[in-house]
């Protein structure tokens, strides 16, 4: 194991952190070494720590990893080339393990252009076995291993070098625990019978990342739910050109081009110069030339043809019955989720049950597609009796007022003729 003294003067002795032998990578021929070392385990955990205040993608700072009995903090700012570990994690035959893990998947897709192989994420399986969801790992460890964690650095700047012993071990605290947390979590989904409910959903996941990170990724924005074609459309030209605009200043896109501001320049759908600077956060000084590439993107929009505008994602329609029956409903997928001991955020929504219902009552045509909780498991668990309480199956009435579950969900009794 090589020496690293983080900026002290200390001997080899001191890559010891709570009781276990680490290592600090921070050149190429070291991460080759440690990947050739590691590549016969069946299960990598690693976390990373980067930085996304100040630049157009996170600056990653810090890769921790587990493996077998290896222990790393592999050291981005030092090296450029990290694709050895990478392209290790794509290789087919082992699990990787994270925890909320989706800046490590998007790490991993834009390095290696490929999922982790056999992602697990704990944080999902937690949720499939009744724990909360989105659960902290402290949470995990604690009440899955009976373990408390320190206090962390949740204030540190990871791009400031040297990084002290105390910032090293709440790194590799975040990673030791993974293995762990995912054979107790493994264990409890096979005795349930969840294992496919897990791999189907970390699929669905992992599928939902890549298109939000590669695929119209200008949909994610907020306040374009009541926004038709047009606006879409002019939506659409405004985040192109604010994505490109963060790219080449290489800073935060909501520092260029705030989302609400592009969600009232697409309602107002006008490229008049004088309108666009009447709108408050645009009528500042200085923004002359800003203000003319707004009023050129919006333009593009307004000229381009009615077929190449953006369609409305579907969703239920707004009808007043749809969003009181799905209010209450949704109260029913919470009691029926804690019941089965689900958590009730994974499973879904107030939408995603108000679009169960319009799925039911609504005209639709015969290749329409189901709404999720309709599909898979989420059908098994919640879709099945929340259909039967909308056809008139089931019944809903409170037992226990005082209980955990008041709510009881119970065959209609048939009444005599």
């Amino acid at each position: 194991m090589r020496a690293w003294n983080h900026g002290w003067k200390t001997p080899a002795a001191s890559l010891i952190i709570m009781g276990v032998k680490y290592e600090y990578l921070d050149d190429h021929r070291s991460l080759v070494d440690f990947c050739g070392e590691i590549a016969g385990a069946d299960c990598i955990a690693f976390d990373t720590e980067f930085v996304s205040e100040d630049s157009y993608r996170p600056e990653l700072c810090l890769i921790q990893v587990a493996a077998a009995e290896h222990l790393a903090v592999i050291d981005p700012l030092a090296m450029k080339d990290l694709g050895p570990f990478w392209q290790l994690l794509t290789e087919p035959g082992r699990e990787s393990v994270v925890h909320a893990g989706r800046h490590e998947l998007c790490f991993c897709l834009q390095a290696a252009g490929r999922r982790p192989s056999g992602l697990f994420d704990t944080q999902i399986a937690a949720g499939l076995i009744g724990l909360e969801y989105p659960a902290a790992y402290g949470t995990l460890v604690a009440k899955l291993l009976g373990k408390s964690l320190g206090k962390g650095e949740t204030r540190t700047d990871w791009r400031r070098r040297p990084l002290s012993h105390r910032q090293i071990e709440y790194a590799l605290q975040d990673v030791i625990h993974l293995k762990p947390i995912r054979d107790v979590l493994c264990e409890r989904l096979a005795a349930w019978g969840r294992t496919e409910w897990l791999a189907a959903e970390l699929n669905d996941w992992q599928r939902d990342v890549e298109n939000a990170e590669f695929h119209e990724r200008w949909r994610r924005m907020s306040g374009l739910s009541n926004l038709g074609p047009r606006a879409l459309a002019i939506a659409r030209e405004l985040w192109q050109w604010r994505d490109a605009e963060a790219q080449r200043r290489n800073m935060p896109a909501r520092r260029i081009l705030r989302d609400d501001l592009i969600a009232e320049l697409a309602r107002s759908a006008t490229d008049d110069m004088q309108r666009i600077q009447a709108i408050r956060g645009l009528n500042r000084r200085g923004q002359e030339r800003q203000l003319a590439m707004l009023a050129a993107a919006i333009r593009r929009a307004l000229e381009l043809p009615a077929e190449a505008c953006p369609q409305p994602l579907s969703r239920a329609v707004n009808r007043l019955q749809y969003t009181v029956l799905g209010q209450f409903l949704a109260t029913a997928l919470a009691s029926i989720c804690r019941g089965r001991q689900v958590a009730p955020s994974l499973v879904g929504t107030v939408d995603d049950v108000r679009d169960l219902i319009a799925y039911h009552l609504a005209s639709r045509g015969p290749d329409a597609p189901s709404p999720p909780l309709a599909q898979g498991w989420r059908a098994e668990v919640v879709g099945r009796e929340i259909e039967d309480l909308i056809e008139g199956k089931m019944t809903i009435r409170v037992g226990d007022p005082a209980s955990d579950q008041p709510l009881i969900l119970e065959p209609r009794a048939e009444v005599p003729s």
